[in-house]
């Protein structure tokens, strides 16, 4: 019984003293002075990823009338309309290609323009963000398989002191007593670690999105609001009523996308929607670890970058383009190209 004690703590021990050091690595951020966010959009982006800079983008649209609801779930673009950022000009552009005019396809396209994803690849670069393919995926699953492992030796560690009262009448140390530290320990690293794990807000990328929160602390405009806290953040009923909906039919439009490019042989619509909510897909120039993962099956009709996976790859992504140079999506950063994507696993 003191072997296997000995050795359950040798165990516990190990896998956390990895656990830890390779989750840190992964989240390691560049040498240099703290970086700081630049904008709002850069702000919404840590907050929730794609999603929730699109979400900004809209209440700001919808609040001023340059984007009027036609209908229940349609907007409108008021005549004249012009955009006053990077965000704002990729919802009118998904507007234009809207089939319909349906508020949540609008949201799912403008998340996976390049202008909107390109924003987590600078955030990626300047180390306020992880990219996918950084590996917190692995180390949530680890975390979560320990916390489980050591969990279910609670009965057994039971079962186990049991015996050995029943066949020593001497005074002993329960077994039970022996590995109670060691199990407790291991759950409780366990779950820190694969809850750090599942986010990709590094802790400079916390540090300046509290310092812009600061910075806007008495400002109750409905973007700001959104922008700096998500659609939790927004109190306006009539914004709630339109953009809320809207984030739930990002899903219905994401198996759409997924149908339309499954069921039609050589095209390149968006797919991706196998692992929702549709997240961020890193570019080449994001830090994203070389290559885009924008691969087979993802949001812009390749793998698993612009569009899908847990909280991996940022939140929310969509897809109305694979064309522009640059992009994280784009035609340069192999999209629709083969299956190494490494999407990770934020939310909108």
């Amino acid at each position: 019984m003191n072997l296997l004690a000995v050795a359950i703590w040798i165990a516990v021990l190990t896998s956390s003293l990895l656990l830890i050091t390779g989750l840190r690595r992964s989240r390691s951020a560049p040498a240099g002075p703290a970086p700081g966010l630049h904008d709002l959009s850069e702000a919404a982006f840590v907050v929730g990823g794609p999603g929730t800079v699109v979400d900004a983008a809209l209440v700001s649209m919808l609040g001023d009338g340059r984007l009027v609801v036609g209908g229940p779930g349609i907007v409108q673009v008021h005549p004249g309309a012009r955009a006053t950022d990077p965000a704002e000009r990729a919802v009118l552009q998904a507007h234009r290609g809207a089939p319909s005019g349906w508020l949540y396809q609008v949201r799912y396209a403008a998340m996976c323009d390049p202008a909107v994803q390109e924003i987590g690849d600078a955030l990626a670069a300047r180390g306020l963000i992880t990219p996918p393919g950084s590996g917190l995926r692995r180390w949530r699953r680890w975390g979560l398989i320990q916390a489980l492992v050591c969990a279910l030796l609670f009965p057994v560690s039971m079962v186990l002191t049991f015996v050995a009262l029943a066949f020593d009448s001497g005074y002993a140390v329960p077994f039970i007593v022996k590995v109670l530290f060691a199990l407790v320990g291991g759950i409780v690293v366990g779950l820190v670690c694969a809850a750090r794990a599942k986010s990709r807000v590094t802790g400079a990328g916390a540090r300046a999105l509290r310092a812009v929160r600061s910075a806007h602390l008495n400002d109750r405009t409905p973007h700001v609001q959104t922008a700096l806290f998500g659609l939790r953040g927004l109190r306006d009923p009539y914004l709630r009523q339109q953009l809320v909906p809207a984030v739930r039919g990002t899903r219905l439009a994401a198996a759409q996308s997924h149908t339309r490019s499954h069921g039609t042989a050589g095209s390149t619509h968006w797919s991706g929607a196998e692992v929702l909510p549709i997240l961020w897909c890193a570019g080449s120039d994001g830090g994203g670890g070389g290559g885009s993962s924008c691969g087979s099956g993802s949001g812009c009709g390749g793998g698993s970058g612009c569009g899908s996976s847990g909280s991996g790859c940022g939140s929310s992504g969509g897809g109305s383009s694979c064309s522009s140079s640059s992009s994280s999506c784009s035609s340069s950063s192999s999209c629709s190209s083969s299956s190494g994507s490494s999407c990770g696993s934020s939310s909108s």
